[in-house]
């Protein structure tokens, strides 16, 4: 028998644990060819038990010879407190793989596999390795209904939230694009009109900041689930970070592969999305996918592709949706990194003279097309009624009960102070931005780690320039992160300026 004891050691996602190679209870020797191990809980009233990857050491102030090590992720999952007896033995492959390798070779797997799949995956039972053999298998061929069953699977893996309400009203961006924190100003739209939208987001993983990141600048966005509800219940809404309430569990495991090896296909992402709103309760949804050449969905042939899938999809499982085509060419907003976005979001609330155009813009619309899911509203009203809700405060007003409801941030997030301006190479007309690349130079800064690392933009698509002249100014609060930027935006600022004869009114 061993006791459990906790390190802090990040292993994200994985569980992995630690036994010590001096090992009283067990022969270190046997384990160590093992890829993962199973922790039983010795108290028989407990059923905690999970599966783990084994590393052996050697240092016995990490682990003791009676002891079990476990990493952060590990001891959250198996809930059980430091001392407590557990037994280790062998873990048996998950039967699901057979499966995965007949898809290797191309079969169509029934649902009942999928739902073994993904339950394995949710649980922890996979390896990186073997969950990207399912993500590429997956990826060279996959059928609609493949595709509907992953979807259903993914959602039921976890929590599944239900409403009172008939309607519940979501707003979903599948990314790509910095800067488009429009659900940010959806939600408190929609909450003054008084539809019921629960919205749940993510964190970035690879992007300069996901909406649950820019919201954690203005209130907290670990709630749980009975805090949740009653923040819906009392104001019609709220912007949580999804992970806390554990949705789709599967889908977060599947991204941490799929990032990494840059697998991101039409049909994971609708499995992807759908799951998570099918499981947060949703009825309506509008779905925003922005086109553009350097946003996730590139041509208009492959955005109506996309929209028939999700189309499909949400009609076998019961959601109504509404899809959006937005541009995607460029970064929305001035701000690009959790606290220039939080800026923006609450420059336009307060109806602001210098609030972001375009931002302000693509959240009235998509504000009007999740307010058109109102039956007491008149057909195409919806727009006009956000714009109202606007202009009238009301929706600020929504805004500042959710974040107090939810808890203000009470500490003051600024700017980074390591700042760097990126300057016109030339007198010219900026032609292009390119939107993956600048989400690179503003993660490499520190966004989302440091919320007040990103870029302020200074200029956008057809605005002139004079050589000499900002473009953007890089924000950074770590030394390290600061040079790295700095580094990739003097490489490739990823704005395309033509050369154009420029007034002299605007040269320096």
């Amino acid at each position: 028998m061993l006791k459990v004891k906790k390190i802090a050691i990040d292993t994200e996602p994985e569980n992995t644990v630690f036994l010590s190679k001096h090992c009283t209870s067990y022969r270190a020797e046997e384990f160590r060819a093992l890829k993962k191990i199973e922790i039983h809980s010795q108290d028989q009233t407990v059923k905690n038990n999970i599966l783990a990857t084994l590393l052996i050491a050697d240092d016995p102030s990490l682990v003791a010879p009676d002891e079990l090590a476990l990493g952060e992720q590990a001891f959250r999952r198996l809930a059980l407190p430091e001392g407590s007896i557990v037994s280790i033995a062998q873990a048996q492959p998950p039967t699901s793989l057979d499966a995965v390798r007949r898809k290797i070779t191309g079969e169509v797997m029934t649902a009942d596999e999928i739902d073994a799949i993904i339950e394995d995956i949710a649980n922890y039972r996979y390896s990186p390795m073997e969950i990207a053999a399912y993500l590429i298998a997956s990826a060279s061929f996959t059928t609609t209904e493949e595709v509907l069953a992953t979807t259903k699977a993914m959602a039921k893996t976890g929590t599944q939230l239900s409403w009172e309400s008939p309607i519940i009203v979501d707003k979903h961006c599948i990314g790509g694009v910095p800067g488009n924190r429009t659900s940010m100003i959806v939600t408190p739209i929609v909450a003054a009109h008084g539809l019921q939208m629960p919205k749940t987001s993510s964190r970035s993983i690879t992007s300069p900041s996901g909406t649950a990141d820019t919201m954690e600048v203005l209130a907290n966005v670990s709630l749980s689930i009975d805090q949740m509800r009653n923040i819906v219940q009392k104001e019609s809404a709220c912007l949580v970070w999804g992970g806390r309430v554990n949705l789709s569990p599967a889908d977060d495991v599947l991204i941490t592969v799929e990032r990494p090896l840059a697998i991101d296909t039409r049909e994971q992402m609708v499995a992807s999305i759908l799951s998570k709103k099918l499981a947060a309760g949703s009825t309506h949804i509008v779905l925003d996918i922005p086109v553009g050449p350097t946003a996730k969905v590139r041509t208009q042939n492959d955005a109506v592709r996309l929209r028939k899938l999700m189309e499909y999809v949400s009609s076998e499982i019961g959601l109504v949706i509404n899809t959006v085509f937005t541009d995607g060419s460029q970064p929305v907003g001035r701000g690009i990194g959790p606290v220039l976005e939080a800026r923006d979001v609450m420059a336009v609330l307060r109806n602001m003279p210098d609030a972001p155009a375009d931002l302000k813009a693509r959240s009235l619309l998509l504000a009007g097309h999740v307010l058109d899911f109102d039956p007491a509203l008149r057909g195409g009203a919806g727009r006009a009624r956000a714009q109202e809700l606007l202009d009238s405060g009301e929706a600020l007003a929504a805004m500042e009960r959710i974040i107090d409801a939810q808890g203000r941030t009470n500490e003051t997030i600024c700017p980074g102070n390591l700042t760097s301006e990126v300057v016109a190479p030339r007198n010219g007309q900026v032609t292009a931005m390119n939107c993956f690349r600048m989400a690179r130079i503003a993660r490499l800064a520190g966004a989302p780690m440091d919320k007040g690392a990103g870029l302020d933009l200074f200029k956008k698509v057809g605005d002139r320039v004079a050589k000499g002249e900002p473009l953007y100014r890089i924000h950074s609060c770590f030394s390290s992160d600061f040079q790295f930027a700095k580094a990739m935006a003097f490489e490739d600022a990823g704005i395309s300026i033509d050369a154009i004869e420029v007034q002299e009114s605007i040269s320096t």
